[in-house]
C-alpha cells in the first residue's frame, strides 16, 4: 500500500453527489450539486464529466424528501485518502452535517472509485461488499473502502455515473457501469427521474 502523501499517475476519481435538504442560504438541492460541481474540479483536478441532475427516492424509503444525485468524474494524482479530505471540506462548506447514518443531507460527496484501486485491500472490500444491508445502516468502516462497496446496488448511484464513466470497470467484480446498471433489479431503478 502506498502511503498517503505520495502522489500516485493522475487517474480518473468516479464521485456520486447527493441532496435532499436546502444546502447554504437556503440553497435548494439542485442548486447546491451545481454549485459543488465548480469546486470539485478547482479542487481536485481536471473534471472530465458531470452527470445530468436525477431525481431518486430517498434511500432507505421514508427516510425523508427525496433526493437530486448526480456524478462526476475527476482526472487527479491525488492520494484517495487525501481526496476524501477535501469532499469533506466540499460537504462542509455546503452545511453538510454528519449526524446519522444515511440520514437527511445538504451534500453528500461520495468517493466511488480512484482508478483501479482497491483499499485497503481485497479482503476489507468484500467484507463491506457482502455485509447485509441491515449491518451496513448501523456500522461504519474505519477506513476509506475502494471501490465503494455499495455501488453495485444503488441505482441512484450507477444512472448518473453511467453518463460519465459507462465502460468503467469494477477491479474486483469484473462489470462496467453499464452492466451493473442493466444487472440491477427493476425496483432499485424505479422513481429515478432525469431533471429538465
Amino acid at each position: 500500500m502506498q502511503a498517503r502523501n505520495v502522489r500516485l499517475s493522475e487517474r480518473i476519481i468516479l464521485l456520486a453527489l447527493g441532496a435532499n435538504l436546502p444546502g447554504k442560504d437556503d440553497a435548494p438541492p439542485d442548486k447546491t450539486l451545481c454549485l459543488a460541481f465548480d469546486l470539485l474540479g478547482e479542487s481536485l483536478g481536471r473534471l472530465t464529466g458531470k452527470s445530468a441532475l436525477f431525481r431518486t427516492p430517498c434511500f432507505p424509503a421514508g427516510a425523508g424528501p427525496d433526493y437530486v444525485n448526480a456524478a462526476a468524474a475527476v482526472m487527479s494524482d491525488r492520494p484517495a485518502g487525501e481526496i476524501l479530505g477535501i469532499l469533506h471540506e466540499i460537504e462542509a462548506a455546503f452545511d453538510r452535517r454528519r449526524e446519522q447514518r444515511w440520514g437527511m443531507r445538504t451534500l453528500d460527496i461520495d468517493l466511488v472509485a480512484a482508478g483501479s484501486e482497491i483499499h485497503p485491500d481485497r479482503q476489507t472490500q468484500d467484507h463491506w461488499r457482502m455485509l447485509p444491508v441491515e449491518a451496513q445502516m448501523t456500522t461504519t468502516p474505519d477506513d476509506l473502502i475502494l471501490p465503494h462497496p455499495r455501488l453495485q446496488d444503488r441505482g441512484f448511484v450507477l444512472v448518473p455515473l453511467a453518463e460519465v464513466a459507462p465502460d468503467w470497470r469494477h477491479p474486483i467484480l469484473g462489470q462496467t457501469v453499464d452492466e451493473m446498471r442493466d444487472a440491477l433489479p427493476s425496483e432499485h431503478l424505479s422513481g429515478i427521474e432525469r431533471l429538465p
